[in-house]
């Protein structure tokens, strides 16, 4: 899906970019669990953006997908030193309050870390699936640099559109390019940890992000940085392949270490999950499929999102 430079894009790493990283972490497992996870790897891809679908259904969902760093902090001040990476910590400086405002990605993935374990104990073909799938969303987020600021996408300075530009339009016109050979999964001691890591990455990174495509915006013909392509019947402006290409190539690599780092992370802690749930027999869980309420249910979610969408309540 290409991304417009207006007010239907979407805070995420669009819909291509979560599938992919999904499908790729499957190969990312041991013999033990990637039976089980190869005979859903279907199910895994395409409901890699169930969390996205339910941004505007689920009261209290939006704020998983995100952390808004520089709320916390003044320039030149180090946030990672300011914000306390255990919960209750930053509650008790903070308030939950201020933290659901400003977003609770890492920790939210600490809890969707602990249901999938929850669900491998119960041997619950139905959760494993759902929570395995909703948690590679998250930890995908995690891994994008505009997920991490209140300039989300550029709207402070003058650069509206960068959201879809570096997650979605970028990731699509290069990922065929990608190197996803990236090894297996490793068991992580500390899941909280490796989240907060995460965003320290995809924080880090900011400056670059917004940096670069000023830089680029400021000697790019501007008449030549859009474009626009058909969409079934209409007919959207997007980044230009020229720009978004150069784009790509000043940022030195940047998107696809991102996106290797989310995949290597995801096959991580599922693996992890399963180890911490005592390391259950999948191939005993094996062509057992999805049942009807959890089709039922993910049938819902999609006539509501589609709904949304329509009503063009799918912006940020």
């Amino acid at each position: 899906m290409a991304i417009s430079n207006t007010d239907s894009l979407q805070k995420k790493w669009g819909f291509f970019g979560h599938k992919r990283i999904n499908r790729v972490a499957v190969f990312t497992l041991p013999p033990e669990m990637f039976g089980f996870y190869k005979e859903h790897i279907e199910y895994l891809t395409e409901h890699a953006v169930d969390p996205d679908k339910r941004r505007y259904a689920v009261e209290g969902e939006a704020q998983c997908h995100y952390i808004d760093l520089d709320h916390y902090y003044k320039p030149g001040e180090d946030p990672f030193t300011i914000i306390p990476r255990k919960w209750y910590d930053a509650v008790t400086k903070f308030t939950e309050d201020t933290l659901q405002t400003y977003g609770i990605v890492p920790w939210h993935i600490n809890i969707m870390k602990l249901r999938l374990q929850k669900a491998f104990e119960a041997k619950n073909v139905d959760l494993i699936l759902k929570y395995s799938a909703d948690i590679g969303h998250y930890i995908g987020d995690a891994h994008v640099p505009l997920h991490t600021t209140e300039n989300y996408n550029g709207q402070m300075t003058g650069q509206k559109g960068i959201h879809g530009l570096w997650e979605s339009r970028l990731v699509e016109i290069n990922a065929e390019d990608y190197d996803y050979f990236i090894g297996k999964g490793i068991y992580v001691k500390n899941v909280n940890d490796l989240a907060w890591e995460a965003v320290k990455g995809s924080h880090t990174a900011l400056d670059s992000v917004l940096r670069i495509e000023k830089e680029l915006t400021a000697i790019f013909p501007s008449d030549k940085k859009y474009s626009f392509e058909q969409r079934g019947t209409t007919t959207i402006p997007v980044y230009s392949y020229e720009f978004s290409q150069e784009y790509h190539k000043r940022m030195n690599g940047m998107v696809e270490r991102r996106m290797r780092a989310a995949i290597i992370a995801v096959g991580s802690i599922w693996y992890t999950a399963w180890v911490d749930a005592g390391q259950p027999d999948l191939s005993a869980l094996q062509n057992i499929p999805p049942s009807a309420e959890l089709l039922e249910e993910l049938k819902d979610l999609d006539a509501h999102f589609h709904n949304d969408e329509h009503k063009g309540r799918i912006c940020d």
